[in-house]
């Protein structure tokens, strides 16, 4: 008899939040509101104010908020000079070089899966996009402007705030790649019909603006981690480690990407426990 075609690779999610779990601090800091002219500390603390005077969503408020003291700066805001900075990002080790994204691919590859790499993020997306890991990201669901007839930025167009960040698990869970679309996250669609089931889905995360997300992705049968800058204070890591006391997280660990660290380590285990429960590791590889 003809031997069995090889089965095809089944689909799962690395997800990511960006600020804090990608790079350190907010990408907004390190070079758009220096060169603007404007304290960081200040404008934070005026986007704060401004959100609670309009009772507004923070997300676009600090984005419509950077517009503002851009023009009261004659300082011209299209997605190119966002990509510009965008690459002035500190990525944590292991990032830059795309080793990581290479690295967990083929692993998966082993393990009968096809590892797709995904950001949620209030970030800016246009910074995401000048940043070196855009290349291996399969899409990017974040924060982003509309831009006018001469390509500068008018207004916010997406925000994508803390609680809001679980609708794209759905999106990813369903094959859609978009903000606009409802109708297919809306449509009931049976478990093996969609693409990445929440079982095949890990979260990596920084602490609180990711709770939510974290907490949906644990109780949906998916796997989430917390993790923290390495340079950070005991104080900061013990905030982080309280998720998994509270049961919101699996894991916790340094926002290390190089090979042979404790996330390098905790990632490779989870995709390894996928495969066993999806049924797709090879004859023998788990012996």
């Amino acid at each position: 008899m003809p031997d069995k075609a090889p089965k095809a690779p089944l689909k799962t999610a690395l997800i990511y939040d960006f600020d804090g779990t990608l790079a350190r601090g907010n990408m907004q800091e390190v070079s758009f509101i220096p060169s603007v002219g404007v304290d960081i500390g200040a404008f934070w603390s005026e986007a704060e104010a401004l959100t609670k005077q309009a009772d507004g969503d923070g997300i676009l408020m600090y984005m419509q908020l950077m517009l503002h003291h851009a023009r009261q700066n004659d300082a011209t805001v299209t997605r190119e000079t966002l990509r510009d900075h965008g690459r002035a990002v500190a990525l944590f080790e292991g990032l830059k070089d795309l080793s990581w994204f290479d690295r967990i691919n083929a692993f998966g590859a082993r393990y009968g899966l096809e590892i797709e790499h995904y950001i949620i993020s209030a970030g800016l997306e246009e910074m995401i996009d000048g940043t070196p890991i855009r290349p291996a990201l399969t899409h990017v669901f974040a924060s982003h402007y509309v831009y006018d007839d001469k390509g500068q930025a008018a207004w916010p167009a997406v925000g994508v705030n803390y609680t809001t960040k679980t609708q794209y698990l759905f999106r990813i869970n369903k094959g859609v790649k978009n903000h606009w679309e409802h109708e297919r996250i809306n449509h009931f669609i049976p478990d093996d019909e969609r693409p990445v089931p929440f079982d095949r889905m890990i979260f990596i995360g920084d602490g609180d603006t990711d709770v939510p997300t974290m907490k949906m992705m644990h109780t949906k049968g998916g796997f989430s981690i917390a993790v923290y800058d390495p340079r950070s204070n005991e104080k900061d890591q013990k905030k982080v480690y309280s998720l998994i006391s509270e049961d919101r997280v699996n894991f916790v660990a340094a926002a290390d990407y190089r090979e042979g660290s404790a996330l390098d380590l905790i990632v490779k285990g989870l995709v390894g426990r996928i495969a066993i429960n999806a049924g797709s590791m090879p004859a023998g590889l788990g012996a």
